[in-house]
């Protein structure tokens, strides 16, 4: 399984950034799909998952509201649109996946070390 993901960039606070991840390689139609965010000296986590079995999602309580994950499937990529963003929200995001039946709300609460794909990570920077 491959992911790379794009689109992270400097923006002011209140602005926003859309978030890419094409994605090949998957065996299954059942995955859990999603963006984990690390910021310095913090752990890495889930923030915006999906489920590709029946599209449900998850959110962090932080970027709830604010954030929209979407996947399309025919095109093999992912999504997050980032609204409203804030100095809080900087970090390097990355796009991770698991080939599994699982919840949208357990893959984004896993421990980072138990995800099995990862794409390269890209930097978001939040200015105040």
């Amino acid at each position: 399984v491959q992911l790379q993901a794009s689109g992270g960039g400097l923006v002011q606070a209140g602005g926003s950034l859309r978030l890419s991840c094409a994605h090949s390689g998957f065996t299954y139609d059942d995955r859990a799909i999603g963006w984990f965010r690390q910021a310095p000296g913090k752990e890495r986590e889930g923030i915006a998952c999906i489920s590709n079995r029946d599209d449900n999602t998850f959110y962090e309580d932080s970027v709830k509201g604010r954030f929209t994950i979407s996947s399309d499937n025919a095109k093999n990529t992912m999504s997050l649109q980032m609204n409203s963003l804030k100095p809080e929200d900087s970090a390097v995001y990355y796009c991770a996946a698991e080939e599994v039946i699982i919840r949208a709300r357990a893959f984004c609460q896993r421990s980072a070390s138990t995800v099995d794909f990862w794409g390269k990570g890209t930097q978001v920077t939040v200015s105040s």
